[in-house]
């Protein structure tokens, strides 16, 4: 996903690196530091850092839950969830073909939790169909099936281009759900952006699932963490298996203060990164090309996917060059994505990209594309 360089032999060369290969490089704001230095700590296994207490309750408030807990990442929290919802031996959980649980957890729904995946191809916009949800779903299995225990969405959708899943396909998913008694789990790692995107308090995107998980170190900005929330019972089960799999914090108020940082400062100003990924699209559908695409309609929040056409050009090559190559005015300026396949590169934005460093990318990426563009042309 990542093509590896010497950032530092980059950067003591004078070359301006703006890396947008994931919001989760982001660091801690000095506010947030602060913070840590100065938190109130004590053991969390026991339920007495005071830190972490005050960060679970506010986070269960925020969204319409009865009980928040504090974790280490996106994946452990889906990973929890799972194992809770899907506590018999022989379940299946359905999930969208491009869900990150599914492609980017590296199984552990599988060879963790023991837990069997069936799979709806997603939409372009992060949904999958109802219809198909519907036949998906085990109707008094029998001996040789596995037994469907949960439903997962996702949301912002991180494959599909950070797309904002609609309230309304959530609130049918959650409708066919309870027609069979079967809880719906959302991976919300970017919910917040969905949040401002919509214009809308974080309860109401999370209204109609039982279960829901957000990062705390991706646009906002902490150097660690996830909440994972649900009914007080849900959060005691979650407790055991956060243990068990080696989540039990000690104190670590020092982790959980720059949450509480991040909720009061961080939420709201997610709208520039937006702003600055709309930017960015822009200037790659500016330049006309055959050869380089983006879907600017469809540009939400912090997420801008790059197609390119995979017969002509080579994506680590684009990569190599993009890290590499001048802006137009002479300004020395890297510019680092990630590759999501063989025809799609990803430019991520987050709190510590600047307008500047956003108006040199552009130049970047523009000189990059018509440079490829100037080759192709007379069949370099």
């Amino acid at each position: 996903m990542y093509e590896k360089i010497n950032v530092d032999l980059i950067r003591n060369s004078g070359i301006r690196i703006v890396d947008l290969r994931s919001d989760t490089i982001s660091r801690p704001t000095p506010e947030m530091r602060e913070a840590m230095y100065r938190a109130e700590v004590g053991d969390d296994v026991y339920v007495e850092d005071a830190t972490v207490n005050a960060l679970e309750k506010r986070c269960a408030e925020l969204l319409g839950k009865e009980e928040a807990m504090f974790v280490v990442s996106g994946t452990m929290a889906n990973l929890i969830a799972v194992m809770v919802h899907c506590n018999q031996r022989g379940s299946e959980l359905i999930s969208g073909d491009k869900g990150h649980t599914f492609k980017f957890e590296q199984g552990g729904t599988a060879h963790i939790a023991g837990v069997h995946t069936s799979i709806i191809k997603n939409n372009d916009d992060g949904t999958f169909s109802l219809d198909e949800l519907r036949v998906k779903i085990r109707k008094n299995p029998d001996m040789h099936e596995p037994v469907t225990s949960l439903i997962i969405v996702e949301n912002t959708h991180n494959l599909c281009g950070g797309k904002v899943v609609p309230l309304e396909w959530l609130e049918k998913v959650s409708n066919v759900a309870a027609e069979h008694n079967i809880p719906v789990h959302m991976d919300g790692a970017r919910m917040m952006n969905a949040a401002v995107y919509l214009k809308l308090p974080p309860s109401r995107l999370v209204r109609d699932v039982d279960t829901v998980c957000f990062c705390l170190s991706k646009g906002l900005g902490c150097p660690i963490g996830a909440m994972l929330a649900g009914s007080s019972s849900f959060i005691e089960k979650a407790r055991r298996v956060r243990k068990a799999l080696g989540g039990g914090w000690r104190q670590a108020g020092v982790l959980a203060a720059p949450g509480l940082v991040a909720l009061d400062s961080m939420v709201d100003r997610l709208q520039v990164d937006h702003i600055h990924a709309l930017k960015i699209a822009k200037a790659i559908y500016a330049t006309k090309s055959n050869n380089f695409k983006v879907d600017l309609a469809t540009v939400q929040t912090n997420i801008v996917l790059m197609f390119i056409d995979r017969t002509k050009i080579e994506i680590r090559e684009l990569q190599r060059r993009l890290q590499t190559v001048l802006t137009t005015d002479g300004v020395k300026c890297s510019v680092r994505c990630s590759s999501l396949s063989i025809n799609c590169v990803r430019f991520v934005l987050y709190w510590e990209i600047s307008d500047e460093d956003v108006d040199m990318a552009c130049d970047k990426i523009q000189l990059v594309i018509r440079e490829y563009d100037d080759r192709l042309k007379v069949g370099y």
